[in-house]
This record gives C-alpha cells, sequence and structure tokens, in this order.
C-alpha cells in the first residue's frame, strides 16, 4: 500500500477492512468499520473508523454525524453489555491522524486508582507493558461484541 494511496494508518485499517483482511475487524457499520484496538491493556478497546475515511467529524453531512455518534455509543452499550466495566471512555481527537475515528475504552474500578482518574491513554505514559492485539486470543470476544451489538445496531458486514 503506498502512501498516496492510504495516507494514515486509519485509511490503511479501512482499506484492508473493505477486503477483509483486517484480522481486528469486528464488524462494519452504516458509518464505518468497528475494530479491536491494537493494544488491549484495556480489554475490549475498540475503534470505530470512518468509512468513507473523512478528516474529521464536522466532514460529516448532519444525518452522517449523527450516525457515526449513534454508532459509537451503540459500541459502548454493547461493551457494557459484554465485559460490564464501571464506566465506557469515548475520544474523538485526529491530532495524528487526520482521518475520523473514535477510540472507545472500557474502565473498570479495579484499574490502579493513578490510572482510572485519567485518560486511558495513560497506560503508554507510565510505561505498562503492552498487550498487542492477538487473533487467536481475542476471537471469542470480537464474537461476542458482534453478535451483542448486532441486537443494536444494523451489521452490513
Amino acid at each position: 500500500m503506498t502512501k498516496e494511496n492510504h495516507p494514515t494508518l486509519i485509511h490503511e485499517r479501512v482499506a484492508l477492512a473493505r477486503t477483509g483482511k483486517n484480522p481486528t475487524a469486528v464488524a462494519r457499520l452504516r458509518s464505518g468499520w468497528v475494530v479491536l484496538g491494537d493494544d488491549q491493556r484495556l480489554k475490549g478497546y475498540s475503534l470505530l473508523l470512518s468509512d468513507p475515511v473523512v478528516d474529521n467529524l464536522n466532514a460529516l453531512a448532519e444525518e452522517e454525524r449523527k450516525r457515526f455518534l449513534w454508532e459509537m455509543s451503540a459500541i459502548g452499550d454493547t461493551l457494557m453489555a459484554v465485559l460490564r466495566p464501571s464506566i465506557i471512555n469515548y475520544s474523538i481527537l485526529g491530532n495524528t491522524d487526520r482521518a475520523l475515528h473514535a477510540h472507545i475504552h472500557p474502565r473498570s474500578d479495579e484499574e490502579a486508582p493513578e490510572h482510572r482518574r485519567t485518560v486511558p491513554f495513560v497506560y503508554h505514559m507510565h510505561q505498562l507493558p503492552a498487550v498487542p492485539f492477538a487473533y487467536d486470543r481475542d476471537k471469542a470476544l470480537m464474537d461476542r461484541i458482534r453478535t451483542e451489538l448486532s441486537r443494536r445496531v444494523e451489521l452490513l458486514a
């Protein structure tokens, strides 16, 4: 894949999902792709990648924007049902990759106090060991998320 065709990691991951070659892809929704995060320190960390890829939330028309945000929250509801976290954190940043994507982090009261009182990205700053996505380990969770998500929103793939 060339940089011209896939200027960001999000573009690349969406292109792979469209061809069935993104192992982290859980489901295709109307607004984009649900994927598990590359790092599963917070089990079930997911993202919603817009498809088609746009720069940011403000680039979407009103109905598309509503759909993206609704489906993002449905992913959070799904993670609440599947994993029973105490809260879900949602982040739409786009500072590194100018491509609309939402981070959806299940949070637990069992997290260390210095971690749970701040943003989920603090795990990277505290040099805690990464838990890389592993298809064999994470497939059962992906199946549970897909099944529960299908009760809440229309899955396209």
